[in-house]
């Protein structure tokens, strides 16, 4: 549907963000090997012939490397718990899974992924340009501060895009961006349009299956219905 009717026109912006899916279902727990930490090495510079093992490589700096299909196979899609804040700044608790999701300019839905709850936002961004890019061509991609990382900048300017992320500061000072930048960003408001109509008004509060693959195809006819009126007009 998507390549049919939006394929061969210049999308201006791809606004990429993900909400939180409540299930009823019991969240898996961890692994034990999953919840230990990978030990780390003493703090401060190596002694004199200490010989110091390479870190390894981030998921997001491999998903660069591999396919699509290769990295949809490395995503967790059980059912656990996770915590985010919300707009107001209060945290909130969730037992379930999260949808990624890739929106052009008319809140029109273009693609879509369901992960486990904890996954980070940033783990799915290169799967989601990746398979947008199967589908449509696009100028901009913009995303929030939790997308901020080198290698989704690298690889949207590799898709010949333009990123516009929001700075994350992280323990450093906040770069703001120009008035002009700024201005193309507020754009990214049609990715929340899109989550809260799906939740509100095509069924993504009133998930009654379980398991990730039922969940996926019960968002996935409410995705299917916020595109048709829009994508199919004549």
């Amino acid at each position: 549907m998507v390549i049919t009717h939006c394929g061969q026109k210049l999308a201006g912006h791809i606004s990429r963000d993900a909400t939180a899916i409540e299930a009823r279902e019991k969240p898996v727990k961890a692994n034990a090997s999953e919840a230990v930490p990978a030990p780390k090495g003493k703090p401060g510079r190596p002694r004199k012939g200490e010989v110091l093992l390479p870190k390894a490589p981030k998921r997001v700096e491999l998903q660069a490397t591999r396919s699509l299909e290769e990295n949809l196979k490395d995503l967790p899609t059980h059912c656990n718990v996770s915590t985010k804040k919300n707009s107001k700044g209060y945290k909130e608790t969730w037992i379930g899974y999260k949808l990624h999701l890739d929106c052009i300019d008319g809140d029109i839905p273009i693609s879509a992924i369901l992960s486990s709850a904890s996954l980070h936002d940033s783990q799915v961004a290169i799967p989601l340009a990746q398979m947008s890019s199967k589908r449509v061509s696009n100028l901009y991609d913009l995303m929030d501060a939790a997308y901020d990382s080198p290698a989704i900048h690298g690889f949207s300017q590799s898709l010949g895009h333009m990123p516009i992320i929001d700075h994350n500061p992280r323990r450093g000072e906040k770069i703001l961006m120009d008035p002009a930048t700024k201005s193309r960003f507020a754009e990214r408001s049609s990715s929340e349009r899109v989550n809260s109509n799906i939740k509100d008004n095509y069924g993504g509060r009133s998930i009654r299956v379980k398991g990730a693959s039922k969940v996926m195809t019960h968002l996935m006819f409410g995705i299917g219905n916020k595109q048709t009126p829009r994508c199919c007009q004549k």
